[in-house]
């Protein structure tokens, strides 16, 4: 069996992402055959096992990377970009919807059962591993939420809770079809815009929440 140095390792690890990440995107997990993922790169199939355990692990190595670069563009984008609390979290959310309504990969995960299917097929995934990919989904908003809750600018309550219904407009996407090109943007637009508002706190809110917690002290 051919050996590979490190620089021919890494250069053949980065093409089967790259071509993981756009034959996923274009066809899916069980239609992308490993054929289909080595033939590019001009590899063997059973060379393939080299890199990776099976098409999986390369699925999910995809995603676990795609994920981190989509997060960091969205964040340098909206929470980064803006001071505001609310005008950030309507930014985060337009573009976060945008994001799930032009790439297919990321539409597969929220509106199927691949990611289970994945996580089922990989033996040696971990809860910590599981767990850790949880976390890093919430690691690059949690800053600024908690910030801004401190500051009196969002309203109190689990930050992750926050988090994860800022999320919740990645499952309105999937029903863009069934709703129809007129009333879609409008809906998506309205509950961006609803959340947002719902979630920071204008001086008179910011003023009831103080007085309430004197109130309960």
């Amino acid at each position: 069996m051919r050996g590979f140095d490190d620089a021919e390792r890494e250069r053949i690890r980065e093409q089967l992402l790259e071509t993981g990440a756009e034959l996923f995107a274009r066809y899916g997990l069980k239609k992308t055959t490993i054929a289909d993922l080595t033939d590019p790169v001009g590899i063997a199939n059973g060379t393939f096992y080299q890199f990776f355990d099976s098409k999986e692990r390369l699925y999910f190595d995809v995603v676990e990377r795609e994920g981190h670069a989509a997060a960091e563009e969205l964040v340098a984008n909206s929470f980064e970009a803006e001071d505001d609390p609310e005008l950030a979290l309507r930014r985060f959310m337009t573009l976060l919807a945008e994001m799930m309504e032009e790439n297919p990969l990321f539409m597969q995960l929220v509106a199927g059962d691949v990611l289970e299917d994945v996580i089922r097929a990989i033996d040696d995934l971990s809860e910590e591993e599981m767990e850790s990919l949880r976390m890093e989904s919430y690691a690059y908003i949690l800053p600024y939420i908690e910030r801004w809750q401190e500051e009196g600018r969002i309203r109190e309550g689990d930050p992750f809770a926050i988090g994860g219904i800022l999320g919740t407009v990645e499952y309105l996407t999937i029903y863009r079809e069934q709703i129809g090109e007129e009333y879609y943007p409008v809906m998506r637009d309205m509950l961006i815009e609803t959340i947002a508002a719902g979630l920071t706190c204008t001086e008179d809110s910011h003023s009831k929440q103080s007085d309430d917690g004197n109130e309960r002290a």
